[in-house]
C-alpha cells in the first residue's frame, strides 16, 4: 500500500493541507482552514494546514497529529492502518468516515 494512503484510507496525496504544504501556498492554506472550520464545525486556521501525509515522517495538522482518533487507535494498536485491524468491519470510528468515503474502506480493503 502506498505510504500516502491514511491509516482511515483517505488519500494524502491528493489533500489540500498536504498539497499547501508542499507548495507552500497560503491561498490554498487559507482555503482549506475556511473550508475544514465550516465541515467540522471548530476554529481552523491557515497556520494549522501544514502536512506531508499520515503515515510519513514529517509535519501534521494539530488534529492529525494528535486528535484524530483513528490514528490514535491504529497507533496505539500497532497497525499501519485500518486494514490491517481485524475489527475494521464494525468499528464505528472509522467506519462514520468510511460511510461519508467509500473509496477510503476500497483503498484500505481493495475490494468495494
Amino acid at each position: 500500500m502506498k505510504d500516502l494512503i491514511a491509516i482511515c484510507g483517505l488519500d494524502c496525496e491528493t489533500c489540500d493541507a498536504r498539497i499547501a504544504t508542499l507548495t507552500d501556498d497560503d491561498a490554498l492554506r487559507e482555503k482549506t482552514a475556511k473550508a475544514w472550520s465550516e465541515m467540522n464545525h471548530a476554529p481552523i486556521t491557515p497556520e494549522m494546514i501544514n502536512c506531508e501525509g499520515c503515515r510519513v515522517d514529517g509535519v501534521k495538522t494539530p488534529f492529525c497529529e494528535a486528535m484524530c482518533p483513528i490514528r490514535q487507535c491504529a497507533l496505539k494498536r500497532g497497525f499501519a492502518t485500518c486494514g490491517d485491524c481485524p475489527d475494521m468491519e464494525t468499528c464505528k470510528t472509522v467506519g462514520m468516515l468510511h460511510s461519508s468515503d467509500p473509496e477510503a474502506r476500497k483503498r484500505l480493503t481493495g475490494r468495494e
